[in-house]
């Protein structure tokens, strides 16, 4: 057996020592070549298209088309620029394009060079196209309504920039002598995508981590160093011209105080009517969606609109679907039968004098949720532009889908120039139970949902009160059950039944409203009163919120004191 000397276990240890501190090194050699010696490879980014599309320094999942020296924009990219809720309808089936704002329609057709804005012809240089499942609309007409700007950087990337107008770009300065590059990521490991020569400019789009975000002159979209760059001066993107906002109420410091005139067979004469003190605007129920093609059925009185503005009150006919759903959805569908309505509408208007149409759609379809707030934004634009107020009905918010979730109020509330809330039948006529047309906190939670919820300017939400209640009657059926069944009765009706009765009415505090009840052929009848006190607090409620205004419907179930409460209610100052 051999034995091993200390000096040779002590000589191998000491070559595995110097071994491993010259892995050491050479790791650690690495790691600072990693971390402190820039990359030099240069990789242009290739986007994928021929024009590639940046927005805020994101490369867009599209790219733009050319033709001449003009641009096509594909619609998926502008709905990402412009919002989820950009007003561009585009329609497969026609190839009908509409883009609407606060105050234009613009029309065209893919493959056409003929367009209107508000119903004038728009000449197009080139014309928007459908390519392989994907839209492409021309600038021209996209900068004219929206204000949307395109540069196309220099050089042979292709690259188009979007801004929109009124946007601030923060822009950087390179003074080093060397310039700067723009790197593919936050980090100087990583490869280059442009070159910036000295005294070139970037737009800046960001910052991380000691690096800014910025989009060089030749649209590559990358990082420089924060050390590299002076900032310089903001860049601000001009905004079009706009025509004068439509002002929709002239009368300083009045509120709408509004009753509609329901009209069926026989119109209503005007001698009959007697005077409506405080009420400054009527609403005829007269027109009518015939069917779905568009055609719209008239009930319009010029003996009736002679009346009401010879006693300096506004008359806005109410439009209505007829509540048929599916005569509705066929309507609403195509830009063609839209515009046949509208065009009805309009003349219908201009031939009566009218001041406004009021829209009232119920009992739509889930599915027509947004065809119905097209229809609104291509109607208000060529309303003001014969200087119409477009108001428009809605429920109060539930669960109802065909009465009430079909109602985008957010997006119809941004468009129209009032929104009349329908804050009534709480308890409707087929009810199986009892209850107040319309109790007070009811109405006020109604009013703030709306306000907070959809972000209605109050100045635009006016308050629709009843001016009839419901006779209920409870009776027990064969089956031991109560039955419920119920009649609308006006004001004075009402008042002469309480007097023939000799009942004494019961103010409650839970309700806003005052209570009766009496035992009629062994059945239970219960009234809530709607009365000069019910009308007082919702009044009160359109001067708490800052409301718009009041509607009542409807003026045949009045009392004739009513008009008075409602207006001294309104008027009086605190």
């Amino acid at each position: 057996m051999k034995l091993r000397t200390p000096g040779r276990r002590s000589s191998g240890l000491r070559r595995l020592m110097v071994f491993c501190a010259l892995i050491g090194v050479l790791i650690g050699g690495y790691l600072a070549y990693l971390r402190y010696i820039p990359n030099g490879d240069r990789l242009v980014p290739d986007y994928g298209f021929e024009y590639p599309l940046v927005y805020k320094g994101k490369v867009l999942d599209a790219g733009a088309r050319k033709e001449g020296e003009e641009l096509k924009l594909p619609l998926d990219a502008l709905q990402e620029v412009l919002g989820a809720e950009a007003p561009i309808r585009y329609e497969a089936e026609s190839g009908s394009i509409i883009l609407t704002t606060a105050d234009k329609v613009l029309y065209m057709k893919t493959d056409a060079l003929t367009a209107t804005v508000n119903s004038k012809p728009f000449d197009l240089t080139i014309a928007a196209e459908s390519d392989d499942g994907r839209v492409y609309l021309p600038l021209t007409p996209l900068t004219e309504l929206f204000g949307l700007q395109a540069e196309q950087a220099e050089g042979d990337a292709g690259i188009v920039t979007l801004f929109q107008p009124g946007q601030a770009i923060q822009r950087g300065r390179l003074p080093a002598a060397e310039g700067a590059v723009i790197r593919s990521g936050p980090t100087i490991r990583a490869t280059i995508s442009e070159q910036v020569e000295s005294g070139g400019e970037v737009r800046i789009w960001g910052e991380e981590d000691g690096w800014y975000l910025v989009q060089g002159p030749q649209g590559y979209v990358g990082y420089a160093s924060k050390s590299d760059i002076v900032l310089g001066d903001v860049e601000k993107v001009s905004e079009p011209k706009r025509d004068e906002p439509f002002i929709a109420w002239k009368v300083i410091g009045s509120k709408i105080n509004l009753a509609w005139e329901a009209v069926y067979q026989v119109a209503p004469n005007p001698a009959d009517i007697g005077p409506l003190p405080g009420v400054n605007v009527v609403s005829p129920t007269w027109f009518e969606l015939k069917d779905g093609k568009g055609a719209i059925r008239s009930k319009a009185d010029n003996n009736y609109v002679a009346w009401a503005q010879n006693r300096n009150m506004q008359v806005w006919a109410l439009f209505s679907n007829g509540f048929d759903p599916d005569r509705t959805t066929e309507a609403l569908d195509d830009y063609g039968t839209r515009f046949r309505m509208i065009q009805q509408l309009l003349s219908l208007a201009k031939m009566y004098k009218l001041q406004g149409i009021n829209i009232d759609f119920e009992n739509v379809y889930m599915k027509d949720k947004a065809n119905l707030v097209q229809f609104v934004r291509e109607i208000t634009p060529l309303a003001h532009d014969q200087n119409l107020v477009v108001s428009i009905d809605v429920t109060p918010k539930s669960s109802s889908e065909m009465w009430s979730a079909f109602l985008d109020r957010e997006a119809l509330g941004r468009t129209v120039d009032f929104m009349v809330i329908m804050a009534y039948d709480e308890y409707w006529a087929s009810s199986p139970t009892s209850g107040p047309v319309a109790s007070l906190p009811w109405v006020e939670r109604s009013v703030k949902r709306i306000l907070e919820e959809d972000n209605v300017p109050p100045r635009k939400l006016v308050l629709g009160v009843p001016l009839y209640t419901r006779i209920w009657t409870e009776k027990k059926g064969p089956d031991g059950k109560v039955q419920v069944s119920s009649k609308a009765v006006g004001m004075e009706a009402i008042e002469e039944l309480i007097a023939e009765r000799k009942l004494r009415p019961v103010y409650q505090k839970e309700t806003g409203q005052h209570y009766v009840e009496y035992v009629e052929n062994g059945a239970l009848n219960r009234i809530w009163i709607e009365n000069e006190t019910s009308m007082k607090a919702r009044a009160e409620l359109v001067k708490k919120y800052g409301l718009g205004g009041i509607a009542s419907w409807q003026r045949t179930f009045q009392k004739p004191e009513i008009w008075q409460t409602i207006r001294d209610t309104l008027n009086l100052r605190p």
